[in-house]
């Protein structure tokens, strides 16, 4: 077990060693964090250069922007233009966004008013300047024959997050390898206990509200989502998430397995494809999400994990809103050390049987 131990660690410091160094290479050649994936963009300005501009970054998908559209105070909304620039705080976050670029021409007051409020969304702001047919004199971002000048960038922790998605990947590989004889243990109670399959598979909310497949252990009768509506009057939670106490749809092994959490052991699956995270926000169903406020939005600008704030500190508190607020708490005070210590407390919880 010791030299298991050593190996894991060993493992665990070569990959974030390496997914470190990758990572300051990708910075330093594209000036993205690699870790940011596609990021979606709202163009302030839906003129010429504007349109432009969406036309370079949908030709090149290598640039990893996605156009959600424009803002424009002087064009009606259509072709694009889906408001103004006082409509940027709940069109960014409804839709996701990563960045504004500012393309002219520009109003002083307007772009004052943008980068307040993308500084205030934690956005990150560019500029397509008006050269005048010059050369810049200066290297600039370039998308395309577009020069873009940085007026704000969010920094982001790079090596941290590096060094979390190698702890997902060496966790969730060694649970699955060291666990394998329990899984198909467990597999085989649920055929025997009830008809129906082993794993249950459902859409769940991921990042940036993507759907994902979710996967668990099936611990409720066969055709469960089709009695939730009728059981929905019986929610004891508040707000879009549905519990009930005692519910009938679950089957004896399934007791077993939530009271212990074995029913989301699947997930290390979920963990290991990079659509999960050992830590996070818990994903919510879609029907769930789709209930959402929009000041419940920003949980979702991380990965979901199996385990979270929540669920160590107020398991059984029915409030949807003490569990948003956890989530929104997790999500601004992230650090490895703070993902080492709710996987700690995890480990407690599970062993004491505190699962519902």
């Amino acid at each position: 077990m010791q030299s298991m131990l050593i190996g894991i660690a060993a493992m665990l410091h070569s990959g974030a060693v390496l997914a470190l160094r990758w990572a300051q290479w990708k910075v330093s050649r594209t000036g993205t964090p690699a870790i940011a994936g596609k990021r979606n963009v709202l163009i302030v300005g839906a003129g010429g250069l504007g349109q432009r501009l969406a036309t370079c970054l949908e030709k090149h998908p290598e640039l990893g922007r996605s156009v959600c559209g424009f803002l424009d105070d002087r064009k009606l909304p259509g072709k694009g233009v889906i408001g103004r620039t006082s409509d940027l705080a709940g069109l960014a976050r409804a839709g996701f966004v990563d960045e504004v670029i500012l393309a002219g021409p520009h109003d002083r007051e307007a772009t004052l008013r943008v980068l307040r409020a993308a500084q205030q969304l934690r956005l990150d702001v560019k500029m397509a300047p008006d050269l005048f047919g010059c050369e810049p004199t200066r290297e600039m971002e370039q998308f395309g024959d577009i020069p873009l000048i940085s007026l704000h960038e969010e920094s982001l922790p790079v090596a941290g997050l590096f060094l979390k998605r190698m702890l997902d990947i060496v966790g969730a590989g060694a649970a699955l390898i060291l666990m394998a004889p329990v899984l198909a243990l467990l597999a085989i109670l649920i055929r025997l206990d009830s008809p129906g399959p082993v794993l249950y598979a459902a859409l769940r909310a991921g990042r940036k509200g993507r759907p994902f497949t979710c996967y668990k252990f099936r611990t409720m009768v066969r055709n469960a989502d089709a009695l939730k509506e009728e059981l929905r009057e019986r929610n004891q939670r508040h707000g879009p998430f549905f519990k009930i106490a005692n519910d009938p749809r679950i089957t004896r092994v399934g007791r077993l397995l939530r009271r212990y959490s074995l029913d989301e052991l699947p997930q290390f699956w979920n963990v290991l494809k990079g659509e999960m995270s050992l830590v996070g926000p818990r994903p919510h169903p879609l029907d769930d999400f789709s209930a959402y406020a929009l000041e419940h939005l920003p949980r979702l600008d991380v990965i979901p994990g199996m385990t979270g704030l929540w669920q160590v500190t107020a398991r059984r508190d029915p409030s949807f809103e003490t569990g948003m607020n956890l989530d929104i708490e997790y999500i601004r005070r992230w650090s490895v050390g703070l993902d080492l210590r709710i996987l700690l407390k995890t480990a407690a919880v599970v062993l004491r049987g505190d699962g519902v």
